[in-house]
């Protein structure tokens, strides 16, 4: 193509393999992240399925199955709607298809090198931030080199202005990038040892400020910026305050960075700390409800169609529990609260609800959308994939009031006292005997939600290889 037609067309100049490449590797890692939870709820409620080995005991899988839907399942998706947006939304292809590339192939290398070294029992023993010195080192490098592929494309836009999902983004490129690397300071000691730089509770402190950032830098900004994307183009219709999306930007990024103090309430942390994390936390619920209130409204005049298409079903549902999981976090930040729902299920259940209704549902809400386009060819079945949101809706509110239910009866068990003061259940024991009902209905959520990712996966493997059509059915298109 000659450099005038394609300044003419640059619609014919974006990438979508590296879309695609990026779209297989997040169906392939939402069937193994969520597998491995299955497994992990499982041993919860039955432990011989531990199997006896150290391998594949709880303490090696719970991070494989964390690091696996948090950054192999939840990475590649956001990878693969940021490739797809940003080209079109900028209206150039992206700056460097080698850096694309060593972007994906950088990234799936840095998954398998998780799934080796946390069953072996190699770990840092830092939430989200269990990878040895090595790989961190390695996320660094292949991170850095995507950010400045997105930078470079941004400087050869063709257009002036940079659409809100731009900015969602950015935050994202430039805040996890900070997070990691200084949590991740330390003195390697071997190539697969390290001691970290801090202690005490500064590293309880560091740990949180990333801990709590990773969710709302990686899990939040981003997944926003898809929202303000796919939303729109899935209900046909523009985003409903353009204006109020800047202002959520915007509250967002400035609350959140300070909200990670509210894990380590009632801790050696000085009290000042402590209440700051809380009413940052607080304040957190403003910008948090007027983008789900943007995202719901930009519906206005669509909403009918939440009767017949799967696409905007998922959405709505992503939205909503977007906006009740993060009341439901700033609540739990409140230390009367608190003290009732820290290190019980409770605080699972809520995780759970961001993760698999807020990420999850919009992923496949995305990829629904995403998939017949990137390769021309109707969803093969419309009904599966309304099967999958049912499937995957109770899933989710069947995991999410079974740890609800099981927090609760921890946390009164645990301060529960007789007429004497003394503990009512000293025996730990028999608390933990007391929640294996909940574990069992915890995994069956589990396998339903497991079940519709397969079901999805099925649907879109079939619509991909469908034959293509041909060029008369195109036109009538």
């Amino acid at each position: 193509m000659s450099t005038a037609a394609a300044a003419a067309s640059p619609v014919e100049l974006y990438d979508d393999e590296i879309t695609k490449k990026f779209v297989w590797a997040t169906l392939a890692f939402a069937i193994v992240g969520m597998t491995v939870g299955v497994w992990i709820a499982l041993e919860l409620a039955w432990w011989p399925a531990n199997l006896g080995i150290p391998y594949t005991t709880f303490g090696r899988l719970r991070p494989l199955h964390t690091n696996a839907v948090i950054f192999a399942f939840g990475g590649n998706i956001v990878f693969a709607g940021m490739y797809y947006s940003i080209q079109r939304l900028l209206k150039v292809r992206m700056y460097s298809d080698g850096l694309s590339n060593f972007h994906f192939w950088g990234w799936q290398a840095i998954i398998v090198s998780a799934a080796i070294s946390l069953p072996l029992g190699l770990t840092q023993s830092h939430e989200y931030a269990e990878l040895i010195w090595p790989i961190d080192i390695a996320i660094a490098v292949v991170f850095l080199s995507f950010g400045f592929n997105v930078a470079m494309t941004i400087a050869r836009r063709r257009v002036q202005h940079l659409y809100v999902a731009i900015w969602f983004y950015l935050s994202f490129l430039i805040t996890i990038p900070v997070l990691h690397v200084f949590n991740n300071l330390s003195l390697p000691a071997t190539l697969t040892r390290s001691y970290p730089v801090y202690a005490g509770m500064t590293d309880a402190l560091v740990q949180w400020w990333y801990g709590h950032n990773a969710v709302g830098f990686f899990l939040t900004t981003p997944f926003l910026g898809l929202m303000y994307y796919f939303l729109p183009r899935a209900a046909e219709r523009p985003v409903y305050s353009y204006r109020l999306s800047i202002i959520h930007f915007w509250a967002l990024v400035f609350l959140y960075i300070w909200a990670g103090p509210h894990h380590l309430l009632y801790s050696s942390l000085p009290d000042w700390a402590q209440t700051l994390g809380m009413i940052f936390s607080i304040m957190l619920i403003a910008p948090s409800w007027g983008g789900m209130l943007n995202g719901l409204l930009t519906l206005r005049g669509a909403w009918d169609r939440i009767r017949t298409d799967p696409v905007i079903k998922f959405m709505v549902v992503a939205v909503s529990f977007y906006g009740m999981s993060t009341f439901e976090g700033p609540m739990m930040s409140i230390r009367a609260i608190n003290g009732l729902s820290h290190y019980t299920n409770w605080v699972i259940g809520h995780v759970h609800s961001g993760a698999l209704g807020w990420n999850g549902m919009i992923s496949f809400g995305i990829l629904y959308w995403l998939v017949p386009r990137l390769w021309d060819r109707e969803l093969y079945s419309e009904p599966l994939a309304t099967l999958h949101f049912w499937i995957a809706t109770i899933g989710i509110v069947l995991y999410t009031v079974t740890m609800w239910g099981a927090g609760l009866t921890e946390g009164l068990m645990w301060r529960a006292l007789d007429e004497g003061g003394q503990l009512q259940n000293p025996v730990f024991m028999d608390i933990v005997n007391q929640l294996a009902p909940f574990y069992w209905l915890r995994l069956v959520g589990g396998l339903l939600y497991l079940s519709g990712v397969l079901l999805m996966a099925y649907n879109l493997i079939r619509t991909t290889s469908a034959p293509a059509p041909t060029a008369t059915a195109a036109a009538a298109k």
